[in-house]
């Protein structure tokens, strides 16, 4: 019964990991396409460029990842990539004359990222 318990217990943890796994993956999908995608992004009131949003959010996913407060993809949008954390302020992606919630963008990416698969 106990052995039975422990292999329960792996298994469980296993599933856990290849979860993390995805969102991390998932994550690093996105934060790719932000930074390849010739949109700028606007934090506290300034515009920086794919690369550098990039950046900036990775930062942001290591720390939400280090408190553990990330589970899923999503949650990685809401907690960390939807506002500054500083001031509070909604982030913006702008493509062209286009200009929409980061959290949106992000989301949209999302589905058409596991539409894909």
């Amino acid at each position: 019964m106990r052995r039975g318990r422990w292999a329960g217990l792996a298994l469980l943890l296993c599933a856990a990991g290849h979860a993390a796994s995805d969102t991390s993956a998932e994550v690093a999908q996105l934060l790719s396409q932000l930074a390849s995608s010739g949109c700028e992004f606007q934090r506290n009131g300034e515009w920086h460029d794919g690369p550098a949003a990039r950046a900036h959010l990775e930062r942001k996913y290591a720390y939400l990842l280090k408190k553990n407060l990330v589970a899923s993809t999503e949650d990685f949008i809401e907690r960390g990539a939807s506002r500054s954390s500083a001031s509070g302020q909604p982030y913006q992606v702008r493509c062209g004359a286009e200009t929409s919630a980061s959290g949106a963008w992000l989301r949209a990416a999302l589905a058409r990222l596991r539409a894909r698969r």
